[in-house]
Parts: C-alpha cells; structure tokens; sequence
C-alpha cells in the first residue's frame, strides 16, 4: 500500500469535492504524520484533517481556511493557534444527479442579463483578465497557467465593454467534476451576474457531462444555490487563520 492510499483511507467518508480531487491526483497536496496516524490535504485556501489529531500538521497548514474531521482536531487547532483563527460556519450543498436541474429555468436566468453585458465561455484572454484582478483570481488561480485551465477548467464570464466584471468558474477539478467558484466585482453586484453565469456554468457543465459540485462560505451563497436548483445540506464548522 502506497503513501496516497494510506492517506484516503484516513479521509475515507469524506464527501468534500476538494478532498476528492486531492486523492485523485488532480489538484492539491497530501502530507501525512510519519506513522501515517494523521493526514492533512490542503488544496487551495483550504487544509482538510484525518486521523488522529497531529499539532504538526495543525500547525504548519499551509492555507488559511482550517476544516477539522471532528471535535478532537477542532481543539487541537484552537489550542495550536488560539485567537488567531476565528471558528465560523461553512454550508454543505447536496450533490445530485444531473436532472435536478430544470435547463429551461437556467437558461432563463443566463439571458436576463442587464443592457451593456454578455457571457461568454473562458477563453485565454478571460484567464488573463480574472488573474489580473484581485477580486477574480480564484476564478483560475490553482491552475499551472492558461494552458492548464484551458485543457481541464470551464468557467463563464460576465462582460462589459470587454472588461471581465463577474463570473463563475472551475475553482477546482476533480474526476468528472468541478467545484463552482463564483464572483463579482462589488461595484457591479445586484445586477444579477451572479445567476446568469452560475446558471450558463451548470449547463455548460451539464452538456460536458461535468458534474457541478456547490459549497457555500455563507447564506446568500445557499440562497443562489438553491435558486440555480442545488439544496443545502447543513452547516459545518470551519477555521479561519487571522
């Protein structure tokens, strides 16, 4: 049995998108405890736990969103970081089969667009402009560069004269499947290009045979989830690093 092996059966039960495409060699890092008792998996700005809590692996986690297995490793991170990391709430969205989404409905909501804006799929110039903004990075920032993305990331962007002012992406791959990751730039919020390209996205990914997986930092992430036809699964508890 191999090192990657011994660290899945750690995370075995895990349903988490971002750990699966970890173990499946698509994205990320795996470390483990020397004995293999522990095991962290950071992809992105998150760090997953398993095992027996290690404060080693708590302590050099390399991102800054904590997310521990159970309250044994909740305790291990308040106890290694204390009040640098404030414990708030993430919520699961359930992952359904594809004919939970209602096309016609999405594609309604990817034409109201207001006057001035139109989507269109990522291109190497979409990459481009989302690295070149803060606010849009995570659009494409785990990929090795544009030819990475282009090969293995999908992603829709809202745009006014050609500027790159919201979208939905690929925040991560796994096998069959993406993790949505979806933005605006503030001072075009409340136009409703959140839900044009979340709902263009879920049907490109739908016409791929691309499973689009959901997880919500907060409400108003459920409430348009649910209104593209996801249904929350609960909340669960995350750490923040300061």
């Amino acid at each position: 049995m191999d090192a990657m092996e011994r660290i899945s059966m750690l995370f075995a039960g895990w349903n988490d998108t971002l750990v699966k495409s970890c173990l499946q060699g698509c994205m990320g890092e795996a470390v483990a405890a020397t004995d293999f008792s522990a095991a962290r998996i950071t992809v992105g700005d998150f760090c997953f736990f398993a095992g027996q809590p290690s404060v080693d692996l708590v302590r050099e986690a390399p991102a800054p969103i904590l997310v521990p297995h159970d309250d044994a490793w909740a305790a291990a991170i308040e106890s290694v970081w204390q009040d640098q990391v404030k414990k708030d709430l993430r919520y699961a969205i359930r992952q359904e089969p594809a004919d939970i989404f209602d096309c016609e409905k999405l594609a309604g909501y990817a034409a109201d667009l207001p006057a001035g804006y139109y989507l269109k799929l990522f291109d190497r110039a979409c990459y481009h402009q989302s690295m070149a903004q803060v606010w849009s990075q995570d659009f494409c920032a785990l990929f090795a560069g544009p030819e990475d993305y282009l090969a293995r990331g999908i992603g829709v962007g809202a745009y006014k004269d050609d500027l790159l002012v919201a979208g939905a992406s690929s925040y991560a791959v796994y096998e069959g499947g993406i993790e949505i990751e979806i933005d605006t730039e503030p001072e075009f919020q409340g136009k409703g290009l959140a839900s044009a390209c979340g709902a263009q996205l879920i049907l490109a990914c739908l016409a791929r045979n691309l499973t689009p997986t959901w997880d919500a930092c907060d409400l108003r992430s459920v409430h348009l989830a649910e209104k593209l036809g996801y249904h929350m699964k609960g909340p669960y508890m995350v750490y923040f690093l300061r």
